[in-house]
């Protein structure tokens, strides 16, 4: 009787054992996965499993949710259904946190000011200035609706006198080729499709707009997890030094995940600091981003873009 009853406890046991490690495995982690234009650490991170390596051992597992749409990172995170947006625009962030998203920056995932651009096919546009009248379309509430009011304003040229047509990429850049639109606010493959098809860049972020993208963490995911943000900027760090290690491997997963060729990966690659530091200069850009969304009523109240990261 003692070993029936010493065997059924130990059976017992071990049920509660495998119970409590099915519920441990059960903890679940969002990151988004956002590969274009050419986010190299996010492409590397997925192939190589550095986020599963990271967070497996703490018990979670590791899900990329591809949400390219900065807006909708914030939805799904203010859903509770992300917990990492890592890759999202520093506008789209800084809108969701003025609405009152509990959202944080882990660190910069980016700065591309040169990667962000207006193109145009006619040869009569040589400047902003002569836009004046023209169609541009392009996403509002973004780097690149930043970039074409600040183009203007190099200018001296009044908001209101382009029309600024709300439109996604792909259609806008649709759009020039078709010819029923003066200029479309591009970036990355879709801006070199539109220059492969006879457009050209008119201006693009240099000098204008740093193309800001930033490491997003839920608020509530930090509650749960202390060094989330610390974690997710290692991690990032690891996936640019095997990046810097292995330069060809690099390129070639980058093709695969892409379409891009590897000739266009590398010169692309040039156009892009990856490097998570926030430095004084992208709280800066950040803060005069905030102060552009506060000046077009696309953000309700300031935030002050120091006070949200983690430290």
């Amino acid at each position: 009787m003692k070993k029936v009853f010493a065997l059924g406890l130990g059976v017992l046991m071990s049920l509660c054992l495998l119970s409590a490690g099915a519920g441990a495995a059960e903890k679940s982690l969002a990151i988004t996965y956002v590969k274009s234009p050419l986010n190299i650490p996010s492409i590397l991170e997925k192939r190589l499993g550095l986020l599963e390596a990271e967070f497996g051992p703490l018990g979670y597992s590791v899900s990329h949710p591809e949400i390219t749409s900065g807006a909708q990172q914030s939805q799904a995170m203010a859903a509770g259904s992300v917990q990492v947006a890592n890759c999202i625009g520093g506008t789209s962030l800084l809108i969701a946190a003025a609405q009152g998203l509990d959202i944080r920056i882990a660190g910069i995932y980016s700065r591309s000011p040169k990667s962000f651009c207006l193109v145009v096919k006619d040869p009569a546009i040589r400047s902003a200035a002569d836009l004046e009248g023209k169609k541009v379309a392009g996403p509002k509430g973004t780097v690149l609706h930043q970039l074409l009011l600040a183009g203007l304003k190099r200018e001296g040229v009044e908001a209101s006198r382009v029309e600024h047509i709300e439109m996604g990429i792909p259609a806008a850049v649709a759009a020039l080729m078709s010819g029923s639109i003066d200029g479309a606010l591009a970036a990355g493959p879709l801006a070199l499709k539109a220059l492969e098809g006879g457009a050209r860049v008119l201006f693009n972020g240099e000098g204008l707009v740093e193309g800001t993208i930033v490491v997003g963490v839920s608020g509530e995911a930090l509650k749960e997890q202390g060094d989330l943000a610390k974690r997710m900027v290692d991690v990032h760090r690891r996936a640019l030094a095997y990046a810097e290690e292995h330069p060809e491997e690099t390129v070639k997963i980058a093709s695969e995940e892409t379409g891009l060729s590897p000739e266009q990966v590398r010169e692309m690659a040039k156009l892009y600091d990856f490097d998570p530091t926030v430095r004084p200069e992208d709280l800066a850009e950040l803060e005069r981003t905030m102060r552009f969304l506060v000046d077009e009523g696309l953000a309700t109240r300031f935030v002050d873009p120091a006070s949200l990261v983690v430290r």
